[in-house]
């Protein structure tokens, strides 16, 4: 049975269980949603990187770390589209393009990004961007433009978060999701795990998101990058890094769970445990600022394990009302005032 009531003591009982346990309950709730194996396959490109204002302590793209990390302007639109190509033609169905901004400036920029956004849908692969904090009117032209999907992630649970970003507070975030939501765009969102949470911010972070209603959560599993402050933090164990897995399916039973950053270094080898765990979806080669894996190595791991490649743009995808919320039943959303 599907639920959407959890409470933190059931979840902190059922994070206890023997692991195997715990794996094969996350995989029945997900059956019992989705009803298939299928995995979708996303590739993430910096379109924008580096010289960013804000001081997210994992980050290497903030301009006051020494990380290493160079600013790079925008890209031109060919060299996009032209990594959108490689992607699709490596089995991703969905481009997402990131920049590193605090927000989205109105101008030459922003219009060449809405043309990346109309390249990508032209290729027939969903469009995806993350570009930080959006007004209203810039989230309509997004969605005008033919996006599919916006990434913007609380990052860690509202308690937990002054720890890790000063610079902007938990309801900015908030305010950004519900422009999104108003123009029809896919809300995703997630975070990062592992940057010293304990375990009921951890919960208390997946119940933050499910509120949200979110369209696909990608979970990210903290990399600690040199010279920034979590630089010298210990990654996560990958028994503990399964056990989260689970319980955000769990906890979200019926929303695409993305993994992202960080799943080649902490689980290695037990990737594959990781989709057993309730996740669906995968970031496949490399990430923002970090090197992921070829994505032929993700397809040939899928195709070992008998779990298909969603197709085409579409299959696989999420459900999206004409609001942006899922189409799908839930408990209740958060709401935050917006212009």
């Amino acid at each position: 049975m599907i639920r959407y009531d959890w409470t933190l003591a059931e979840v902190r009982a059922i994070h206890d269980l023997p692991l195997l346990d715990l794996l094969h309950r996350a995989q029945s709730v997900h059956r019992e949603h989705f009803g298939d194996n299928k995995v979708q396959l996303c590739s993430l490109l910096s379109v924008k990187t580096g010289g960013c204002p804000e001081d997210c302590a994992y980050c290497p793209q903030a301009a006051r770390y020494h990380t290493g990390v160079q600013a790079e302007p925008l890209m031109d639109l060919d060299d996009v589209l032209a990594a959108a190509r490689k992607a699709r033609a490596a089995g991703a169905t969905r481009f997402c393009m990131g920049a590193a901004w605090r927000e989205v400036k109105d101008g030459p920029q922003f219009d060449r990004v809405l043309e990346m956004v109309r390249g990508v849908k032209r290729l027939g692969m969903e469009a995806c961007c993350t570009l930080g904090m959006l007004s209203e009117e810039q989230a309509r032209r997004l969605k005008e433009a033919g996006l599919d999907a916006y990434n913007h992630n609380l990052d860690t649970s509202r308690e937990k978060y002054a720890d890790i970003i000063t610079t902007r507070v938990y309801d900015d975030r908030l305010r950004t999701l519900e422009r999104v939501r108003r123009a029809g765009i896919g809300v995703c969102c997630g975070g990062i795990l592992g940057m010293g949470e304990t375990l009921t911010q951890r919960v208390d972070f997946a119940f933050e998101l499910a509120e949200l209603e979110p369209c696909e959560v990608p979970v990210n599993l903290l990399d600690p990058r040199p010279g920034t402050p979590l630089g010298d933090r210990a990654i996560l164990g990958p028994r503990e890094a399964l056990q989260a897995i689970a319980l955000f399916r769990l906890i979200l039973p019926d929303t695409w769970i993305r993994l992202a950053g960080g799943r080649e270094r902490v689980l290695g080898e037990l990737q594959a445990m990781g989709l057993y765990a309730g996740a669906n979806a995968l970031i496949v080669g490399n990430y923002l600022t970090t090197l992921g894996r070829a994505p032929e190595e993700d397809v040939a791991l899928l195709e070992s394990l008998g779990m298909p490649v969603a197709g085409g743009p579409g299959e696989g995808r999420f459900i999206v009302a004409a609001d942006g919320t899922r189409a799908l039943p839930a408990k209740r959303r958060i709401t935050v005032q917006v212009d």
